[in-house]
């Protein structure tokens, strides 16, 4: 029987001729369309790894698109579920060649965790960026000496040259930003943030004369919680969730934590967050009120 996906998802070709999100999204929409092949032929993940001569724990992780491909694994997988069609066999190969080519952060690779790489690529494939910070600015709207002063806190150990690569690499991922086809960003800021001043007084009078500017982007909307708010929705910690175009792709959850980070997108949780994010935004200052905000504290900087 050879396994066929349902016709409202979009064809593998697609995805070559318009990739979106390099690597890291490749390899989660490849994998999520050899589980529903998987599925389709009733076939258990341990069937599947003996297949490709290896365990169920790998096949979760190609599935969840969290390790590359070797073409034969690919060719093995479609063979066992009925993939016969060359062409269609040609496209599935062709995007795992695709999902293992290196993106634009291996550069970096001597300063880049893990955990963290599969943020970058999610947020170069993402529509829509909702994130929430408590204590510092975002990472997507620091500047650069203020992206210094936060590494340091986080890496004190750190060589001067290691801090130089993490700032690079931060300012490097700011150019999504407004990049053609750009997420659109919402942020939500906790007045703390804004109150400490990190890096010293001229790095933060810096760092809001940014913010005033980032915010007058037409994808961008940037919002601020007061301490009169008294107590938030989100206390506890910051959250980022990414929303996709691509049908393939769920809304994933994104909580950072001090040497690791979780990625959620079963939809109960994202529900769950998504209805805390709605919350924030709902307490925080109306984003009209932003730059008025941002100057009172300026003002009040000496």
């Amino acid at each position: 029987m050879t396994a066929t996906r349902p016709s409202s998802q979009p064809s593998i070709k697609s995805y070559l001729e318009y990739p979106r999100g390099g690597p890291t999204v490749l390899r989660i929409v490849l994998g999520t369309q050899l589980r529903r092949l998987r599925e389709s032929c009733g076939i258990s993940r341990e069937a599947a790894g003996e297949a490709i001569r290896a365990s169920h724990a790998k096949i979760s992780r190609l599935e969840l698109g969290r390790v590359g491909y070797k073409d034969r694994d690919v060719a093995d997988l479609l063979t066992l579920y009925g993939v016969v069609d060359e062409t269609e066999r040609a496209d599935f190969l062709a995007l795992a060649r695709q999902a293992s080519t290196p993106g634009w952060w291996q550069r970096f690779g001597d300063v880049l965790p893990a955990w963290f790489e599969t943020l970058l690529g999610l947020e170069e494939a993402a529509s829509v960026i909702r994130t929430y910070e408590v204590q510092f600015v975002p990472g997507l709207l620091q500047t650069q000496d203020y992206a210094r002063a936060v590494t340091r806190l986080g890496h004190p150990r750190a060589s001067g040259v290691e801090i130089e690569r993490r700032v690079a690499l931060r300012m490097a991922r700011q150019k999504l930003l407004t990049a053609p086809e750009a997420p659109r960003v919402w942020a939500v800021m906790d007045e703390a943030a804004l109150r400490r001043p990190l890096g010293g007084t001229d790095v933060m009078r810096a760092q809001l004369e940014h913010l005033l500017e980032v915010a007058a982007l037409p994808n961008v909307t940037l919002q601020i919680a007061p301490f009169s708010v008294g107590g938030l929705a989100a206390a506890g910690g910051p959250i980022t969730i990414l929303r996709f175009q691509e049908p393939d792709l769920p809304d994933i959850v994104y909580l950072e934590q001090l040497t690791s980070a979780l990625y959620l997108d079963k939809q109960d949780d994202v529900d769950n967050y998504l209805a805390v994010m709605d919350r924030l935004c709902a307490e925080a200052e109306p984003p009209a009120r932003t730059p008025r905000f941002l100057r009172e504290i300026l003002e009040q900087l000496k």
